[in-house]
C-alpha cells in the first residue's frame, strides 16, 4: 500500500485531508476491506491511525465503541463516523457509499452468474465444494464470538436459552433479542459483574506521534451537538425511507415482491447486533420459509459469495434480493437481470440506510465527550444470545450440506470429509477464509468431474 512520507517532523500534526484524496482512499478500501470486520477494522487502524495519521488511537477507539454498539456493520459505519469528523455530511456519505459499493457491483455480477449459468458443471462444481467450507466458517465464526463474549456462567446460560430458543421452539429472531436485552437490563441493575462488557478489537501501542484529529483537538463545529440539526437528520432519515417506501406501496402494492423486501429487510437492519452472522438466521426465516424467494442451498451459496467478496458480510443480502426479484420476475420474464439487479439496489438502500442515519444522528453526542464508553448490559446480553443463534446456523448449514436430500435420504460422506479439512485448516492452521474457500472450490470441481 503506498503510504505517505510521515518521518519528517513527527510530533507534528500531518496536514489537512482534501475531500478527493478521503475519497480516493474510501473507494482504495471498498476495494480491499476482506477479512470480516476485524480485518477491515484492522486495516482502517493501520491506515489511519498509524499511517496516515488522520486520527489519534483514542478518538478512533472512542468512535469505533460507538459503533459496536449499534445494530448494522461496525466497520462500515466507523468508516462513515471519521469521514463525518473529516468532512461533515458529504464526507459520511462517500465513506460510508464506498465502503460498500464495490461489494455491492461485484455481488450483482456474481448473482446474475450463479443464477443464469449455475445448473452447468464447472459453477455445480465449485460450489459443492465450497458450501461444507461455510458450514465451517460459520462454526468458526460461533467459537470465535462464544470466546469473547462467555465470560462467566450467565452469559454462558443466556446463550444456551437462545440455541433451544431457535432450534427447539423456532422463536423469531427478533424475540430472542428483545428477551436477551431485558435480561441484560436486569441483570445488569442485579448483578452488574456478571454482565461488564469485555473484550474489543485490540488497541495498538500509540507511536507519540500527533494526528490531525488528536486527542485533545477540539471537536470540530460541525460535528456539535444542537436541537435543531438533529431534528434535520431525524426529518431527512425519515423522508429518505417513507418516500421509496410509499412509493413502492403505491405504485406496486403492499404485497409486492419489491415492497416486501423494503420491509423485511428494513426491520433486519434494526436487529443486526453482534454481526452480520446474528441476523443471518433472521434473514433466513423471512427470506427462505416465510418469502420463499430463494432455497436454503442457494442460501449458502450466497454466503460463500459474500464471503469471498470485499466489503461487510452483511451484503449477503444484495444476493438474497438479486435471486428473489430474478426469480419472482417482478419486471416480467424479458426483465429478469433489470428484475434482480433493481431489487438488489432497493434493498441495499435499505439496508444501510440506518447506518447513515444512527452515524449523523449519534455522532455529535459522541463528541460531546472523549470518555471511553461503556458497553450497556442489554448489548453484552444480546452478544451472549448471537452466539447460540450462530450455532443453530450452523447446524441448520451442516443439515442441508451434509444430508442434501433428508435424513432420511443418504449422507454425503465427501462434503463431511471437505468440511471436516476446512474445519482444520481454520481452527488449526489460522488460514484466510478466502484462501480456505477457494482451495475447497477447486476440490469440488475435482471431485465432481471425477464422480
Amino acid at each position: 500500500m503506498n503510504r505517505p512520507d510521515t518521518s519528517t517532523d513527527a510530533s507534528a500534526p500531518p496536514p489537512a485531508v482534501g475531500f478527493w484524496e478521503a475519497f480516493r482512499f474510501w473507494l482504495k478500501l471498498g476495494f480491499i476491506s476482506f477479512g470480516g470486520p476485524a480485518g477491515q477494522i484492522s486495516i482502517m487502524h493501520q491506515e489511519l491511525v498509524e499511517s496516515r495519521r488522520w486520527i489519534s488511537e483514542r478518538r478512533f477507539l472512542h468512535a469505533l465503541n460507538y459503533c459496536m454498539v449499534l445494530p448494522g456493520p461496525e466497520a462500515q459505519q466507523l468508516a462513515t463516523y471519521i469521514g463525518w469528523l473529516l468532512h461533515r455530511t458529504r464526507g459520511a456519505i462517500a465513506a460510508g457509499t464506498l465502503f460498500v459499493l464495490p461489494s455491492l457491483l461485484i455481488l450483482i455480477g456474481l448473482s446474475w452468474i450463479y443464477v443464469a449459468f449455475g445448473e452447468t458443471p464447472l459453477v455445480s462444481g465449485l460450489f459443492y465444494g465450497i458450501k461444507p467450507a461455510v458450514t465451517a466458517i460459520v462454526v468458526q465464526a460461533a467459537h470465535r464470538i462464544g470466546a469473547r463474549a462467555l465470560k462467566n456462567g450467565v452469559l454462558w446460560a443466556i446463550a444456551a436459552a437462545a440455541f433451544v430458543a431457535i432450534f427447539a421452539l423456532d422463536l423469531p429472531f427478533p424475540a430472542i433479542v428483545a428477551g436477551a436485552a431485558a435480561i441484560g437490563y436486569v441483570g445488569g441493575r442485579v448483578a452488574p459483574g456478571k454482565f461488564a462488557a469485555g473484550g474489543g478489537h485490540g488497541q495498538a501501542a500509540t507511536s507519540g506521534s500527533r494526528a490531525l484529529i488528536d486527542d485533545d483537538t477540539p471537536t470540530p463545529e460541525h460535528a456539535r451537538f444542537t436541537w435543531p440539526r438533529l431534528a434535520r437528520v431525524l426529518v431527512v432519515g425519515a423522508l429518505l425511507w417513507l418516500v421509496p417506501m410509499g412509493l413502492l406501496a403505491a405504485l406496486c402494492g403492499s404485497e409486492h415482491t419489491l415492497t416486501q423486501m423494503g420491509w423485511f429487510f428494513t426491520k433486519a437492519a434494526l436487529l443486526t447486533f453482534g454481526g452480520a452472522y446474528a441476523v443471518l438466521p433472521y434473514v433466513y426465516q423471512g427470506a427462505v420459509g416465510h418469502f420463499g424467494w430463494l432455497t436454503a442451498t442457494q442460501m449458502i451459496d450466497g454466503l460463500a459469495l459474500g464471503e469471498t467478496t470485499p466489503g461487510p458480510l452483511i451484503m449477503v443480502v444484495t444476493f438474497v434480493a438479486f435471486v428473489g426479484g430474478y426469480g419472482k420476475a417482478v419486471f416480467g420474464p424479458d426483465s429478469l437481470f433489470l428484475a434482480g439487479a433493481a431489487a438488489a439496489l432497493l434493498v441495499t438502500w435499505f439496508t444501510f440506510l440506518p447506518s447513515f442515519v444512527f452515524i449523523l444522528l449519534g455522532g455529535p453526542l459522541v463528541e460531546t465527550t472523549h470518555d471511553d464508553l461503556k458497553f450497556t448490559a442489554p448489548l453484552t446480553a444480546i452478544t451472549a444470545a448471537v452466539v447460540g443463534v450462530i450455532l443453530n446456523l450452523a447446524l441448520f448449514f451442516g443439515y442441508h450440506v451434509l444430508w442434501p436430500q433428508g435424513l432420511t435420504g443418504r449422507f454425503d460422506w465427501l462434503s463431511a470429509l471437505i468440511a471436516l479439512g476446512a474445519a482444520l485448516a481454520l481452527f488449526r492452521f489460522k488460514q484466510n477464509v478466502i484462501h480456505v474457500i477457494a482451495a475447497c472450490a477447486v476440490l469440488g470441481l475435482v471431485l465432481k468431474t471425477l464422480a
